[in-house]
C-alpha cells in the first residue's frame, strides 16, 4: 500500500472508507463466522491534501499576506444502483465546493480544476477524468460555493468477490474449531482477491506540484 502523499501525488499528476454495513466492508457476526456485507458500488471519499485549495497573487510566496484565494470540497455523497444487473454500474458523486477570496472588490469568477479517478485495490487507476468547478463572487462578496459532479462504471464481475472466496470468509466456525479464531482474511490469497474486488471513486482539487506540496507541509 502507497502512503497518503504519495497516494495524492499519484492521482493529482495523473501517474491513485468506510461508511455504514452497506457501504461493502466485511463484519463479524456475533463474534462466530464473518459476514460479508459488499456492494459493487464504490465507496467515495476525497485522498488527503487533495481537498482543499490555496491561491496565492505571487507565484512562490506562501506568506498569509499573498493569499488570493482558498477552496475546500465538503458535502460528497454518491448514488448508486446495484440492483440493475447489468455488466456495469454506475456511480455518481456530487460536492460542494466553498470558496473565500481575500479582496472583495468587484465581481469575479474563478474556475478550479477537479479530478475524478476510480481506484482499484487501493492503488490502481482505472479511470481518471478532469473537470472544473466555477465561482462567482459578487461585488463585495467575500464567499461563494458551487456545485459539481462525477460520474464512473464499475465493472460488476470485477466487482463481485468469487464464490469461493465468498464461502471461504463467511463460513461459519464453531467454538473450538481449528481455525476458529483465525480471521480469513488474513489468508494472502483472500485478502488479495478483496482487495482486487474493491473499488473506489475519489475526487479532489487538481493540484500542481506545489499546491499539493503547500497542503502536504502546513
Amino acid at each position: 500500500m502507497i502512503n497518503r502523499l504519495r497516494l495524492a501525488v499519484f492521482l493529482t499528476m495523473g501517474i491513485a472508507l468506510a461508511g455504514c454495513k452497506t457501504a461493502g466492508e466485511l463484519v463479524v457476526d456475533q463474534g462466530v463466522g464473518i459476514s460479508a456485507i459488499r456492494t459493487v458500488c464504490p465507496a467515495v471519499g476525497v485522498p488527503n491534501y487533495t481537498g482543499d485549495v490555496t491561491v496565492f497573487r505571487v507565484p512562490g510566496d506562501t506568506s498569509a499576506a499573498n493569499i488570493d484565494l482558498t477552496a475546500a470540497i465538503t458535502n460528497l455523497r454518491s448514488t448508486c444502483d446495484d440492483a440493475t444487473g447489468g455488466d456495469r454500474v454506475y456511480s455518481n458523486a456530487t460536492f460542494d465546493v466553498l470558496a473565500r477570496r481575500t479582496d472583495t472588490r468587484g465581481a469575479r469568477q474563478v474556475t478550479l480544476p477537479y479530478y475524478s479517478v476510480v481506484l482499484r485495490g487501493g492503488s490502481s487507476v482505472v479511470t481518471k477524468r478532469i473537470g472544473q468547478v466555477t465561482l462567482s463572487f459578487a461585488d463585495g462578496q467575500e464567499r461563494a460555493q458551487a456545485r459539481a459532479q462525477a460520474g464512473a462504471y464499475v465493472d460488476r464481475a470485477e466487482a463481485t468477490l468469487p464464490q469461493d472466496i465468498r464461502d471461504q470468509i463467511t463460513r461459519r466456525r464453531k467454538a473450538g474449531d481449528e481455525d476458529a479464531a483465525i480471521d480469513p482474511l488474513s489468508d494472502p490469497a483472500v485478502k488479495a482477491a478483496v482487495a482486487r474486488a474493491t473499488f473506489e471513486l475519489l475526487v479532489g482539487f487538481q493540484l500542481t506540484e506545489q499546491q499539493l506540496a503547500y497542503n502536504a507541509t502546513r
